[in-house]
């Protein structure tokens, strides 16, 4: 099958929901099979759509807390929902 190029969707979040329904698409069994193959296409296409952001972000977040000597430094993430303490800043690494 040749491979077609695809738009990629404007969005992480557009991305991830139309995968959802190109699974469940193809889970209900009601597409037939060239139609499947099309979606299974755009679904790999979504993936590493999906994992270039997700890369990026997280070398984003790796600069964002490298240390004054050029190490990492890890710190945990904040729940959601979880207001820092007084004082304290809401990203790691942060005064």
């Amino acid at each position: 099958m040749a491979k077609r190029a695809q738009a990629a969707p404007k969005s992480f979040e557009e991305a991830l929901g139309e995968l959802e329904q190109i699974v469940s698409d193809i889970e209900g069994g009601q597409v037939g099979l060239e139609e499947s193959l099309v979606k299974y296409e755009r679904g790999t296409f979504l993936i590493q759509h999906c994992r270039g952001i997700l890369n990026s972000a997280q070398k984003q977040i790796e600069l964002l807390n490298k240390s004054a000597d050029g190490g990492i430094e890890s710190a945990p993430m904040e729940q959601a929902g979880q207001q820092p303490e007084a004082g304290e800043s809401k990203l790691p690494g942060m005064p």
